[in-house]
């Protein structure tokens, strides 16, 4: 793999869940949670994809690593297509792609011991005999920030903070190139937020890991990303270096969502911009721009037209009609 080629490249990636009614469970409409998506994430980087609740961003993350199917689309990771593996060909890519998930309790087996979670990733991929095993078992605890007397407890006996770190030495486990974070802290109290991020940060310079990193937290999004995509409605609808994102939004509904964050000194005076109703089905999208029944600057084209997600300079990509006005 070049310099330049990305370790994952996502294009058009389409997934749609059917609506199913009446005593048969006949299929009656779908669902599209992820809308066209395109985006790409370079050795090394974070790529932060942030947005409201039911945008599509957790099944974005999910179908990248095909937990979920894509209806259509296209997955590469280190210029090869993950759509073209077969099952056994997936379960040994698995090894370089791993995933933490949101609530670290609903994601550890009760009935195992730490050691048994570490270890189990490593028995799967044939990863050293048991005496190699037990010894990446403690180191792993170490790296996290765990005493290696953990090991033979249950998931039950850590807190919030302490199982999500049993979590990303999960991940961690295989020495994955790619982990996918979807919603890493927020189920975790604000103090302990910031030290969970710090972790990743750590490890991630530490084993050279690439994140893609999800999130409703603009704040946590801000701290911990290299590059922001921002989703609406099961659609990108703008992309850009984390820096030039938060100091010029150009998407009205990012400008939104950035007026909406608290800042820190009270002499700051930032004007709060109020969207209009409520997001919209996805059961049944609007007509050309997914955002126009909300946005303040709606045009008749936005109402009949789809916007293009278009480079508007230095990679600052954007889908929106005020762009072919500007």
């Amino acid at each position: 793999m070049s310099q330049t080629t990305p370790l994952l490249k996502v294009s058009n990636l389409k997934k749609t869940f059917p609506v199913r009614g009446g005593i048969f469970g006949k299929k009656v409409g779908e669902i599209t949670a992820v809308d066209d998506v395109t985006f790409s994430v370079k050795k090394g980087e974070t790529l932060g994809i942030v947005g409201e609740s039911g945008c599509g961003k957790s099944t974005t993350g999910r179908t990248v690593l095909r937990l979920y199917e894509p209806d259509s689309g296209q997955v590469e990771f280190e210029g090869k297509s993950l759509l073209a593996l077969g099952d056994e060909e997936m379960r040994r890519a698995r090894k370089d792609l791993q995933m933490i998930f949101q609530d670290p309790f609903a994601s550890l087996n009760p009935r195992q011991k730490v050691a048994e979670i570490l270890e189990e990733p490593l028995i799967v991929h044939k990863m050293g005999d048991a005496k190699e095993r037990k010894a990446q078992v403690q180191e792993l605890l170490r790296v996290v920030g765990l005493d290696k007397s953990h090991a033979g407890r249950y998931p039950h006996q850590f807190s919030g903070g302490q199982r999500q770190r049993i979590g990303i030495a999960r991940a961690l486990s295989t020495r994955p190139k790619l982990i996918v974070a979807d919603e890493p802290v927020s189920a975790l109290d604000v103090s302990i937020q910031s030290q969970v991020l710090n972790l990743m940060a750590d490890l991630q310079e530490q084993f050279e890991l690439t994140y893609l990193f999800i999130s409703h937290d603009l704040s946590v999004v801000k701290h911990i990303s290299d590059r922001v995509g921002v989703m609406y409605l099961g659609r990108m609808v703008e992309l850009a270096d984390r820096d030039e994102l938060y100091r010029q939004p150009l998407h009205p509904y990012t400008q939104a969502l950035l007026s909406a964050v608290p800042v820190p000194d009270p002499e700051v005076k930032k004007e709060r911009i109020i969207l209009q109703g409520d997001v919209p089905s996805p059961a049944d999208p609007p007509k050309g721009c997914a955002f126009h029944p909300r946005c303040p600057h709606v045009m008749e084209i936005c109402k009949v037209e789809r916007p293009a997600f278009a480079d508007q300079g230095g990679g600052h990509f954007v889908a929106c009609h005020l762009m072919d006005r500007s």
